[in-house]
């Protein structure tokens, strides 16, 4: 029952972190860590801060390590650890000092006890994802005793710029978005083509007359064959001529009768005007 009575308490001190790091008396901000009723002093460091100051880059974490002292003379326990952004410009008068207000920070449980004079660093990790200006960053750390009181320690009121991430080609990200607008780009492209420049320019026919493909296959390196020794062949790619010596290799003769493969022989008769001029030549 404890123990849930100080989770409690602790809820509710931390929904007053965000108005008391609104306020915006001078001399409020400059008072120290340790609060007067409890012997505990908090710093917070940045071990990825650079030399100009603190930088909270957009999607990426921004990890705080937080530092307790315990000087009490009994454990303490830190409940929570969370905080705010608010602007650096003056607030209107008659606004409430929450108006100032521009982000609060997602507070961590821990629940850790902290043995008396001794010291316990505590990491805390937020994230942001504002646009880029410079803000106060206040960090709360809320801490209970054993006799049930509950405290907010200020760990860290300082100013902070948001800043937005350095891109690099080398990116995952970028990468991947290069290659999904290149084939986008190059499937258009190809549309385009197929779509209207290609009914443009219209493609010749392959082939041709049986001949012209028997001799450009030929490398034209053979001579011409006579119309008599064609022989019509119907292939794959269409008719072609070839030569009867080449056409008998392609069967058996075997069994093929011999007064058909044996042709008659075609005999030239002679002119009679040739005959008769031999005649004459005789004569004389």
């Amino acid at each position: 029952m404890g123990f849930s009575k100080y989770t409690a308490l602790a809820l509710v001190a931390l929904r007053a972190v965000s108005v008391f790091a609104a306020d915006s008396v001078e001399e409020e901000l400059e008072t120290p860590a340790a609060l007067p009723n409890l012997a505990v002093s908090v710093s917070a460091s940045f071990p990825n801060a650079e030399v100009f100051g603190v930088k909270l880059i957009n999607g990426h974490a921004t990890q705080a390590v937080l530092s307790f002292t315990n000087n009490e003379a009994e454990p303490v326990q830190v409940a929570l650890i969370g905080g705010a952004l608010s602007s650096l410009q003056p607030i209107a008068p008659g606004l409430h000092p929450s108006a100032a207000i521009v982000r609060n920070i997602t507070a961590t449980r821990y629940d850790i006890e902290i043995p008396a004079g001794e010291k316990q660093t505590l990491p805390y990790t937020f994230t942001t994802d504002l646009h880029p200006q410079d803000l106060r960053l206040n960090l709360i750390a809320v801490v209970s005793s054993q006799a049930g009181n509950v405290y907010q320690v200020q760990a860290y009121n300082e100013t902070v710029s948001v800043v937005e991430a350095a891109t690099s080609i080398f990116d995952p990200q970028i990468i991947f978005l290069y290659l999904f607008l290149l084939a986008a780009f190059a499937g258009t492209l190809y549309f385009v083509y197929k779509t209207w420049i290609e009914t443009l320019f219209p493609q010749s026919k392959r082939g041709g007359k049986g001949g012209e493909r028997a001799k450009r296959s030929s490398g034209g390196s053979k001579k011409a064959v006579a119309p008599e020794d064609q022989v019509s062949v119907i292939g794959a790619d269409g008719p072609a001529v070839t030569t009867g010596a080449e056409a008998q290799k392609a069967y058996d003769e075997s069994w093929i009768p011999e007064h058909h493969l044996n042709r008659p022989t075609a005999k030239r008769v002679k002119s009679g005007a040739s005959s008769k001029q031999k005649t004459r030549v005789v004569a004389e």
